[in-house]
């Protein structure tokens, strides 16, 4: 049996997932989850059923924290060696954050588009690198396989100018200084779902919330975005676990003047020292604010979600009315309770939340006599990277 392994990297962390390709659609075997991989790695496998196989700490004493990435792969790598030795690995498929104005496709990697990828670290410097080091372990460790890039940027490829572009000097605008939008995969998955489940599903003015600690919203009017929160970073928009969102430009302005920041601090700042954590001083993580009674915690989730029905409203602006809302994403399909937060600031638009049906999390948690449709739809980006391999190879 071929298999598609699926790679997705952050600094310290490594997720891959194994699928079976099949006719226009792909199944799920197993999960890879390594974590702390440049201390004490953990290594989790998980079940298509969501069941933990096994957890151990693989022993990378020896090795320098340069190869770690390469070395959990190796890991993964032998395990499916090892437990499926009747099959064999026929394609990576990697997520790569920013495909810049080049890509709108996923693309099979050489070596020409890798030195392309790699210029466009500066505009992704947090998570371009790790994307394109694990691409460059997977060449070293399989020579022979193909891989194929599938890009968090590609489905907000087309939208309308006057949406991507920012009130500066057209040089700066004609250089790449523009929105580009993230969570593609994510979105691009919704609207197959959307697809799949028809009735007009698919066609309707649609907004998709992708919510968890990293968190964006985007306009989708028939099948194409056409308007998101995100810009020309994964900074911009809604407040996140870590992040800013929207922030007034003067303010860093400030802070470099008067608290004489550098940039490398005010990177800091931007995406790991704000949002949630910023605001309640406790945590990024949005159960643990919901479970602290600190009047902090409870600013941080009401400033969330304020922020969130103000975007939902600009985004229905600009698909100029809202048919259908769509909540995917950790905090998304599983946050009842800040789903209601955001809806019953949304009445005015047509929104009625079925309050039953949305504690629930329920596929559908709207009233029937709701002008707009709203769901509740778990994403896969890993699926969407493994249908993009399968696509790609075909």
């Amino acid at each position: 049996m071929s298999l598609v392994l699926t790679v997705n990297g952050g600094s310290s962390s490594l997720k891959c997932a194994l699928f079976a390709p099949q006719a226009e659609s792909t199944e799920c075997l197993y999960q890879f989850k390594l974590s702390n991989i440049l201390n004490a790695p953990v290594m989790k496998v998980i079940s298509s059923r969501g069941e933990t196989l096994e957890q151990h700490q693989p022993d990378m004493s020896a090795i320098d924290t340069e190869d770690r990435h390469q070395a959990c792969l190796d890991q993964v790598i032998q395990w499916v060696r090892k437990q499926m030795p009747d099959s064999r690995i026929s394609a990576f498929g990697h997520r790569v954050v920013h495909g810049g104005q080049s890509f709108s496709d996923p693309v099979k990697i050489n070596e020409k588009i890798l030195l392309r990828l790699e210029e466009l670290i500066p505009l992704a410097p947090l998570h371009q690198p790790y994307n394109l080091k694990l691409i460059r372990a997977c060449q070293r460790l399989e020579p022979e396989l193909p891989q194929i890039a599938c890009f968090d940027t590609m489905f907000h490829i087309g939208q309308p100018d006057i949406e991507r572009h920012y009130a500066i000097p057209r040089k700066y605008t004609e250089a790449g200084v523009h929105k580009y939008g993230f969570h593609g995969l994510s979105y691009e998955f919704i609207q197959r779902s959307l697809e799949k489940i028809g009735k007009g599903a698919e066609s309707e003015k649609t907004v998709i919330c992708h919510l968890g600690a990293g968190a964006s919203m985007c306009a989708v009017k028939k099948g194409k975005s056409i308007a998101s929160s995100m810009g020309f970073t994964a900074v911009d928009g809604l407040p996140m676990g870590s992040r800013t969102g929207n922030i007034d430009p003067g303010v860093l302005l400030y802070l470099q003047r008067h608290y004489h920041m550098d940039t490398d601090q005010l990177e800091n700042f931007l995406y790991k020292e704000s949002g949630w954590l910023g605001v309640s001083g406790i945590s990024s993580d949005m159960l643990e604010l919901e479970q602290s009674d600190q009047p902090e915690a409870e600013e941080a989730i009401a400033m969330f979600a304020y922020r969130a029905a103000l975007e939902i409203g600009r985004l229905s602006a600009a698909l100029q009315g809202l048919e259908q809302l769509v909540f995917t994403g950790g905090v998304g399909e599983n946050d009842s309770k800040l789903r209601k937060r955001i809806c019953d600031q949304l009445e005015w638009l047509g929104v009625k939340l079925n309050k039953s049906a949305n504690k629930e999390g329920e596929a559908i948690i709207s009233k029937a006599s709701a002008k707009v449709l709203v769901r509740v739809i778990p994403t896969n980006e890993e699926a969407m990277i493994a249908l993009h391999a399968q696509e790609v190879l075909a």
